[in-house]
């Protein structure tokens, strides 16, 4: 006897049974029908195309332009050059940014056959190792968190503090893959979980051309976008329609967004000059790109420019590829 046999024979001989296996038949037919049409199919909206891919290895220095850039989970990487991997210390370890020394900008830090190459002007081009086992691991502070970073050297020390005209003495540490990342706060984070080297809130940086250009309209003297750092630069899209973009996917990388980018006295520092003028283009951000109240607990008085994501998918990232807005 098949089985469909079976089960219309003991449902005739047991009214207990039948209602049991038809309400369990209803329930799988539920269940079905709920899982068809509650689960929305994702899509994929053509929002714009990558014009421009930045990393900066060290924090706070000149960007590196790149065609193409290796997406991982803690930011952009080419060849040896990582985004954020490199940071200025005090000697007790704290952070030193483009804040408080703002002719950090102009510092130049590039990879070439294993080793580091530090150029700035007026200044003679150091090259040490990439790898220097030997050299002391210091206990830093970025942020108010602790992060581990490999001391470079008393060579590349030496040079900093002489192009800095530092009174103290200033450090140069670089992020190792075997170290533990920082884990920023999660009222920044809105409590999505990554880890992160030396930038200031998430790997990624995404910003679009035609925000600079709606800024720049607003000023006396118009702005690059290297004054604002971002690893993506997105064009072919409207202003501020980076705003929107809660998940994208650019090749075979998926990021998610975390948050907008809040601004401060950075944005003021002229890369090409390396002179802070604490006003613009600060103030004008201030007029037009302040958050909602309910988000100032979040962001503060700082105006909003820029998204920051989260790498859900790594992959590899090449300019002229398109972005696509992921919606469900």
């Amino acid at each position: 006897m098949d089985l469909r046999h079976t089960v219309v024979d003991a449902l005739s001989q047991n009214k207990k049974a039948a209602l049991v296996f038809g309400g369990a038949g209803v329930a799988i037919l539920g269940l079905g029908l709920g899982y068809k049409y509650l689960r929305k199919p994702e899509k994929a909206v053509r929002v714009g195309v990558v014009s421009q891919l930045l990393i900066h290895p060290l924090k706070s220095g000149k960007a590196v332009s790149v065609a193409l850039a290796e997406c991982q989970e803690i930011g952009l990487k080419f060849g040896e050059l990582q985004d954020r991997h490199w940071l200025v210390v005090t000697e007790d370890g704290h952070m030193v940014t483009g804040r408080q020394e703002p002719r950090l900008v102009l510092v130049s830090l590039t990879c070439e056959r294993g080793h580091v190459c530090l150029n700035g002007p007026s200044m003679e081009e150091l090259r040490f190792p990439v790898t220097q086992n030997d050299n002391a691991i210091i206990n830093c502070r970025v942020f108010g968190a602790d992060i581990q970073g490999r001391d470079c050297g008393d060579e590349a020390s030496g040079w900093l503090t002489r192009y800095l005209e530092a009174e103290k003495t200033h450090r140069l540490v670089h992020f190792e893959h075997q170290m533990r990342g920082r884990r920023p706060t999660e009222s920044d984070t809105q409590f999505l979980q990554f880890e992160v080297a030396y930038p200031d809130v998430a790997p990624v940086m995404l910003l679009s051309e035609s925000s600079v250009k709606d800024l720049s309209s607003k000023l006396e003297k118009g702005v690059t976008v290297e004054r604002f750092r971002p690893n993506i630069v997105v064009s072919d899209c409207e202003a501020f329609e980076e705003d929107s973009w809660e998940e994208i996917q650019i090749g075979s990388v998926r990021l998610q967004r975390v948050m907008s980018c809040g601004r401060c006295v950075f944005t003021t520092v002229d890369p090409e000059t390396g002179i802070i003028s604490r006003k613009e283009p600060l103030e004008t951000l201030k007029s037009y790109r302040l958050c909602d109240p309910s988000e100032k607990h979040i962001y503060k008085s700082s105006p909003l420019f820029g998204q920051l994501h989260t790498v859900k998918k790594t992959g590899i990232l090449q300019v002229g590829d398109v972005v696509y807005k992921i919606t469900r």
